[in-house]
């Protein structure tokens, strides 16, 4: 079974969640942002989800995380928590 490691970032809008896409891109830290705007409790740990299976996760993660290029930004992804920016730093099949 497919694992990987990610990490995200969770805001309420899809326009906050660009603004921040915006910022990565533009040099700041994923984990900064992720302390300071991500309503999830990863925030804290700078967004990291640690290690997980195919499936253990909302289905709209598993597209990006299991499918999209390592080690970059993707996003928003809209969820029924909100919507998130997602980078995959590992995966293993």
């Amino acid at each position: 079974m497919a694992t990987a490691t990610a990490r995200h970032l969770l805001v309420e809008t899809e326009e906050l969640c660009n603004e921040l896409k915006q910022k990565i891109t533009d040099g700041e830290k994923f984990e900064d942002l992720a302390k300071e705007h991500s309503q999830c409790p990863s925030g804290s740990q700078g967004g990291d989800l640690g290690s997980f299976s195919e499936g253990q996760m909302v289905p709209e993660f598993d597209v990006v995380v299991f499918n999209e290029a390592l080690n970059t930004v993707h996003g928003p992804v809209k969820t029924q928590f909100g919507y998130h920016l997602l980078e995959t730093t590992s995966r293993e099949d």
